[in-house]
């Protein structure tokens, strides 16, 4: 088992299309169907997998391009230390105070390290300055616990 750590910043209103970031449904529109939704679906059909969106679960960015994962680690403190890196690199920049807390961030460092030791994923996201948005994970793979049909997007930790 380890870890894969994705980071991603953004606009709000692009983070909240949420069309684009679940995977496309396993059937196709019917050839009589409308045309519009048979050029949406090819639309989200194409972008998800290559979309830098974070996917509404988790497991699903284990399908998304290499190129996003931030880093592999095989130990789950190692991938917790990094995303308390993460959250002390964009504290200053968090919407509310209660997200700059610095007990706050250390809980959630702590909690984190529990839940990937146990082989699930952690997930968090914030508000920046408006309007913008911060989706921090450390996905666990080989196997996934959430979605063990997942491949790894790896072929060896780093």
């Amino acid at each position: 088992m380890h870890h894969h750590g994705y980071l991603w910043t953004g606009p709000k209103d692009r983070f909240d299309q949420e069309a684009l970031r679940r995977p496309p449904h396993p059937e196709e529109p019917s050839p009589g169907s409308r045309p519009e939704l048979i050029q949406r679906y090819r639309e989200v059909a194409g972008e998800f997998l290559t979309s830098d969106l974070p996917p509404l679960e988790t497991a699903y960015w284990l399908i998304k391009p290499r190129s996003l994962v931030r880093g592999t680690w095989e130990e789950a403190k190692v991938a917790a230390s990094w995303l308390g890196e993460r959250l002390a690199e964009y504290a200053p920049r968090f919407a509310s105070d209660r997200g700059r807390d610095p007990t706050r961030l250390a809980r959630q460092v702590n909690a984190a390290a529990e839940q990937l030791q146990s082989g699930a994923d952690v997930s968090y996201g914030f508000y920046l300055e408006r309007p913008s948005y911060l989706s921090l994970a450390v996905v666990t793979c080989s196997p996934n616990r959430a979605n063990a049909e997942l491949a790894c997007p790896v072929a060896e930790p780093e």
